[in-house]
C-alpha cells in the first residue's frame, strides 16, 4: 500500500485479557503476586551467585543470565500490564509500543539462545571435566553471551523495523495485553506477508538452531555418560541436565505454539493465553526450576541464612 495513504497513528489501545469488572481486582492481585515472585526469584538468584563464590562457575554463570533475561522481558510487559488492568484507558504511544516489543523480543531471543550455551556448557563438564576450566574460561564466556545478546538485537531490530513501518489506516485496538507481531498485523492495511516469512525464516531458523543444538549437545552428554562406569557417577552427571531440559521443553515448547503457525490458524484468546504463560509464568518458574533440585543453590542459601543469623 502506498505510505501517503496511512494515517499518522500516534498511540495503540489495548484490550487487555478481560474487560469484566468483577474479575479485575482478583485478576490485578494474582498476577502481582506473580510478578513479584518473578522479581524475588530472579534478583534473588543473580545475587546469590554474585555473592556465593562456589557458585563462580561457567553454568551459574550462564544461569545468572538466564535470570537477568527473564527479569528484562517480563518486566517490558507485566509493570504496563497491571496498571493496565485498574485504568480506563490502556493506551501506549507508538514509539513506546515500538520498544516494548524491542525489549521483549530482545531478552526472549537471549533466553534462547542461551539455553543452547548451557546445554554446550553441560557436555563440556560431563564430557571432559579435567579440561572443563580451560574450554569454559571466563574468556570464552563472556564471548558466548556477547554473541547471545547481539544475535538477539540483530533478530529483534529486522522484526522492529519492518513491523512499525506498516500502514495502520483503520483501528488502533490491539486485541491483547501487550505489542506483539500476530495482533499487529492483524490491524495493518498493508500486506504483511514479507513480515510472516521473516518469523517463519530468521526467527525459525533461530528457535530450530537453538532445539538441534540442544538435542546435539544431549546427544552427545548421553554417549559421554554411558562411559562412566558408576551407577552414582551417571546419576550424578544426568542430575545436573534435568533443570536445564526442563526449562528448554517449557520455553521452547510454549514459543513453538505461540508463533510457528499460519495466520488463518492465529487465535486472539489463544494467544492471549500461551503470551500469559511464557512471559510470566515460565520467567517465575525458571528461579524454582534451578534452585528447588539444585543442591549448590540450595548450599548457598542455607549459607546465606547462616550469615544473616549470626
Amino acid at each position: 500500500m502506498d505510505e501517503g495513504n496511512c494515517s499518522s497513528l500516534t498511540q495503540f489501545i489495548f484490550v487487555g485479557i478481560t474487560n469484566n469488572p468483577g474479575m479485575k481486582v482478583t485478576l490485578f492481585t494474582m498476577f502481582l503476586v506473580l510478578y513479584f515472585i518473578n522479581l524475588l526469584g530472579n534478583l534473588g538468584m543473580i545475587i546469590l551467585i554474585r555473592m556465593d563464590l562456589q557458585l563462580h562457575t561457567p553454568m551459574y554463570y550462564f544461569l545468572s543470565h538466564l535470570s537477568f533475561c527473564d527479569l528484562c522481558y517480563s518486566t517490558a510487559i507485566w509493570p504496563k500490564m497491571l496498571v493496565d488492568i485498574l485504568a480506563k484507558t490502556k493506551s501506549i504511544p507508538f514509539s513506546g509500543c515500538a520498544l516494548q516489543f524491542f525489549v521483549f523480543c530482545v531478552f526472549a531471543d537471549a533466553e534462547c539462545l542461551l539455553l543452547v550455551v548451557m546445554a554446550f556448557d553441560r557436555y563440556k563438564a560431563i564430557s571432559n571435566p579435567l579440561l572443563y576450566t580451560v574450554s569454559m574460561s571466563s574468556r570464552v564466556c563472556s564471548r558466548l553471551t556477547a554473541g547471545v545478546y547481539m544475535l538477539g538485537i540483530a533478530d529483534t531490530l529486522v522484526h522492529t523495523t519492518l513491523a512499525f513501518r506498516l500502514c495502520f489506516c483503520g483501528s488502533n485496538e490491539i486485541n491483547h495485553f501487550f505489542c506483539d507481531l500476530p495482533p499487529l498485523f492483524l490491524l495493518s492495511c498493508s500486506d504483511t506477508q514479507i513480515n510472516e516469512l521473516l518469523i517463519f525464516t530468521i526467527s525459525g531458523f533461530l528457535d530450530l538452531s537453538s532445539i538441534a543444538g540442544v538435542l546435539v549437545s544431549y546427544c552427545y552428554i548421553f554417549l559421554s555418560v554411558l562411559r562412566i562406569h558408576s551407577a552414582e557417577g551417571r546419576f550424578k552427571a544426568f542430575s545436573t541436565c534435568t533443570s536445564h531440559l526442563t526449562a528448554v521443553a517449557i520455553f521452547q515448547g510454549t514459543l513453538l505454539f505461540t508463533y510457528f503457525k499460519p495466520s488463518s490458524s492465529y487465535s486472539l484468546d489463544q494467544d492471549k493465553m500461551t503470551s500469559l504463560f511464557y512471559t510470566l509464568v515460565i520467567p517465575t518458574l525458571n528461579p524454582l526450576i534451578y534452585s528447588l533440585r539444585n543442591k549448590d543453590v540450595k548450599h548457598a542459601l542455607k549459607k546465606l541464612k547462616t550469615k544473616r543469623c549470626l
